[in-house]
């Protein structure tokens, strides 16, 4: 149940929305979870819009975008990792309609400490999460 936040210069996607989603189901992909409503539901990007002005690399390039994503402990094997970093940069390019920003686009992984992922009011251990999920596709 990954949170993706997305840094970039504003006005930068058309689809906001568009890219927010397709971002969110490819983590899913890659995490290998189930099409279930408890990881549909707590897997969300956010697009960040700043203004333009507030970028810059050391050589003074403004149009980059920092794609952040945490998810539970463990989530993410080394195959994983490679997979879903080459896919999230190959998006933001897409929804920005600039191949060459792939270059510029930075994606950080973070894992969130086992206990340390809260929803709806409970800091969930990733046993917690694998009880709910297993209690959800068991129709209960």
């Amino acid at each position: 149940m990954p949170m993706i936040d997305v840094t970039a210069p504003a006005g930068l996607f058309a689809d906001k929305h568009a890219l927010a989603v397709a971002l969110s189901q490819a983590v899913m992909r890659w995490e290998g979870v189930p099409d279930l409503a408890l990881f549909r539901d707590n897997t969300a990007a956010f697009i960040h819009e700043l203004d333009p002005d507030a970028f810059g690399t050391a050589g003074g390039d403004r149009r980059m975008v920092r794609v952040q994503v945490l998810t539970p402990v463990g989530t993410l094997d080394r195959a994983k990792q490679l997979g879903v970093v080459q896919e999230l940069t190959q998006l933001v390019a897409q929804a920005a309609g600039d191949d060459t920003l792939a270059a510029r686009t930075w994606v950080t992984l973070t894992e969130s400490p086992d206990g340390g992922w809260g929803i709806a009011g409970h800091a969930y251990t990733n046993e917690e999460i694998v009880l709910a999920a297993r209690k959800e596709l068991a129709g209960a």
